[in-house]
């Protein structure tokens, strides 16, 4: 995601009021793209006021970082605190659970595979399926904004259940003997991550590499999960 910048205004950028709806920024980024994108209108054509347009949309087009983006803009210091806070206390309660003790090994493994390996593999399955469905239906029409609409949608999903799957991936230490199998999953979860960032970049430039470069990344992933499967059968 891009910088937040104090010094830079992104509601300028696309030219809205900061009490605009998400839906006339959106309204507005799209206009401005097919202004200055070189695919779309060569007169206008604009490198460098895309890439700024582009950036600005990443931070305004999604409400939770629009509202990092305008916390930020009020007090940069107070959010770094934040998260600081937060780093600790999720150290913190990683500390706690590394030191759960007095369980027995088979417990542990059967743990293990039931409260963080199944739910994670299962994510991991619903995500890696279904990328390929998508790319075939955005490829009726890549400019057509419903599809793009539908695409983004399902990227918001899959960074979700992402997220979800992360977190679970966390809530146990793992037993030693299926180190191997958290090791591939840990690998999987994140090419998917970044698999799944390449592709957000589409919608903003219609760039074709993106979409190649998160295929590639999922199918990192899928060989990674597939040995992650392997070592615990």
């Amino acid at each position: 995601m891009a910088d937040f910048k104090q010094d830079s205004n992104h509601y300028d950028t696309l030219k809205v009021s900061p009490d605009a709806s998400q839906a006339e920024i959106k309204q507005a980024y799209r206009r401005l793209v097919k202004l200055f994108h070189p695919d779309s209108n060569q007169e206008t054509a604009d490198k460098e006021q895309i890439i700024r347009i582009n950036a600005a949309y990443e931070v305004l087009g999604d409400s939770q970082s629009r509202l990092n983006y305008d916390q930020q803009l009020q007090s940069e210091s107070q959010n770094l605190n934040s998260e600081r806070q937060q780093r600790t206390a999720s150290a913190q309660k990683h500390y706690q659970t590394t030191r759960k003790s007095g369980k027995d090994a088979d417990e542990q493994v059967e743990e293990w595979l039931r409260l963080v390996y199944q739910p994670v593999n299962r994510s991991l399955c619903s995500i890696l399926n279904s990328l390929e469905q998508q790319i075939e239906e955005l490829a009726a029409d890549p400019f057509d904004d419903e599809l793009l609409d539908e695409f983004q949608e399902y990227l918001k999903n899959c960074k979700a259940d992402l997220k979800q799957a992360q977190t679970t991936f966390r809530s146990l230490p793992n037993p030693p003997s299926l180190a191997r199998a958290a090791a591939h999953l840990y690998y999987s979860l994140n090419q998917v991550g970044d698999g799944l960032e390449e592709l957000s970049y589409f919608p903003l430039n219609y760039d074709d590499r993106y979409l190649h470069t998160g295929q590639e990344l999922f199918r990192i992933a899928t060989r990674l999960h597939c040995e992650a499967q392997a070592s615990v059968e």
